[in-house]
């Protein structure tokens, strides 16, 4: 401040001195006798030029003032690609307004012996509201209104008062599946692979997490009510609850070995206790990507319930290298099961895919999706970005429980699909997405196997 205020003088004073100059010259002109030339002006003394500048200097520090306490009082309003904000001028309230909307596809092929109704949807409508209060706490709320139903995906309160150790208050998506934990908005293909049915979604609970050392590790240990595989939550029907925890690193992020700052390698976890009854089994039920079930266990009225402890594992990784991408997991979820009046099997059932991405058009690959150097817009040469994507994953169902706690004619034991697809960003938040993808089953019908699904969806997706 100070220096700002001897400079801001020095240019009051040399002004000064030029309008004095400036007025002397004027008045020397006439040449008045017993002056000499380049004299003060008469009267003039340097007394009244002081006092000038330090009129002139304090209007100018006043202007100054003013500037700055208005800069202090007025929000910074933005809209662009990745929302609409505003947020105050220290930085310590914001509102943001963001989301997606997903309009969907689905053709079936072949299925005449199960048949599916080809249909258009609104698979997701997303609109999120997250704002900032006091610099440190923030709320995030999602709801859904796809596919004709209203859910609260998202809701939670973030404390933020230690940069690498956060807490998460409400629901959230539960950290353990690689892709389930990758947004919606993101996915290379329009719907997640087989892995992901053996992974929470939603759970309510806390949650501590962070990403010390620049991102290079990062971690999430909390604990929630718990719920069933691919199943969210807004409530517990018994006192027991889930432990979950996530670790996963960057090993050679900010090292220099620019080839491998894409790796990321880590594994989820969770362990719980599932209590359910004849009315609420608290088991799950796994789906195709036609979003058909392929598996359930039997109803409740055959006395098949959850009883006992509940383990997940799932090691994870990608690797990103210029418009190469690579993806992986695996899931191994553990349940015990009883049948009335004393069967009781600890069921295990797992899961994998692979997958690889690449842009046709030179744009990076990354978790988060990509940004299209080249934007298409009508008159210009731009055309956006050019995505191809190969996928293979599997589930496998335990065989103890068949026939005991699932039926054979009715659920597949296992589930095989490869699935490819084509993706066209038009820009950062317009994408139009194909993908065709083929599953077989090992059992599930009456007589043999369930029948191959064949199955093309289609998605436009517009997100802010």
């Amino acid at each position: 401040m100070g220096s700002i205020r001897i400079a801001g003088r020095f240019m009051v004073f040399v002004t000064v001195l030029s309008m004095a100059a400036g007025a002397g010259s004027l008045a020397f002109a006439d040449e008045t006798p017993g002056v000499a030339a380049g004299s003060p002006a008469p009267g003039t003394s340097l007394e009244e030029l002081d006092q000038k500048v330090r009129v002139l200097e304090r209007k100018w520090e006043i202007e100054q003032e003013t500037a700055a306490a208005k800069a202090k009082a007025t929000p910074f309003v933005t809209a662009g690609k990745n929302g609409f904000s505003i947020r105050s001028a220290d930085g310590s309230y914001e509102l943001k307004l963001n989301g997606y909307v997903q309009a969907d596809g689905r053709f079936f092929f072949g299925d005449d012996a199960q048949p599916r109704t080809d249909t258009f949807l609104l698979r997701r409508v997303r609109p999120k509201i997250e704002w900032t209060v006091a610099k440190y706490v923030s709320f995030r709320i999602m709801p859904d209104f796809g596919e004709g139903k209203t859910s609260l995906q998202d809701a939670y309160i973030d404390f933020a008062y230690i940069p690498y150790a956060k807490l998460r208050a409400g629901k959230f998506k539960s950290p353990v599946g690689l892709e389930r934990l990758q947004s919606a908005s993101d996915l290379r293909f329009v719907e997640r692979a087989l892995p992901t049915n053996l992974v929470p979604n939603r759970d309510i609970g806390f949650l501590l997490y962070g990403e010390p050392w620049g991102g290079a590790l990062s971690y999430a240990l909390g604990v929630v009510n718990g719920v069933p595989d691919l199943a969210s939550g807004d409530g517990d029907n018994n006192d027991d609850k889930d432990g979950v925890a996530r670790l996963f690193v960057h090993p050679f992020r900010g090292t220099g070995i620019g080839a491998f700052k894409g790796l990321g390698l880590g594994v989820g976890a969770s362990y719980g206790n599932r209590q359910g009854s004849t009315t609420d089994q608290n088991l799950p039920s796994y789906k195709s990507a036609g979003q058909q079930t392929f598996f359930k266990y039997r109803n409740g009225t055959d006395n098949v319930y959850a009883d006992g402890s509940s383990v997940r594992i799932s090691p994870q990784g990608y690797f990103y290298y210029g418009p190469l991408g690579l993806f992986g997991e695996y899931v191994r979820s553990t349940q015990e099961v009883r049948k009335l009046p004393s069967t009781v099997r600890k069921l295990t059932n797992t899961a994998w895919q692979a997958a690889a991405y690449y842009v046709l058009t030179g744009e990076d690959e990354s978790y988060k999706g990509i940004d299209p150097k080249r934007p298409f817009e009508p008159g210009k040469s731009g055309w956006g970005a050019f995505e191809i994507a190969a996928r293979y994953s599997t589930l496998r169902v335990d065989d103890d429980a068949f026939p005991t706690f699932a039926d054979l004619t009715k659920s597949a034991s296992k589930a095989a699909a490869w699935a490819g697809g084509l993706n066209w960003y038009l820009n950062r938040n317009v994408k139009i997405a194909l993908t065709y993808e083929e599953t077989k089953f090992t059992s599930g019908a009456t007589i043999g196997d369930r029948e191959k699904e064949k199955v093309l969806l289609s998605r436009l997706q517009l997100s802010y």
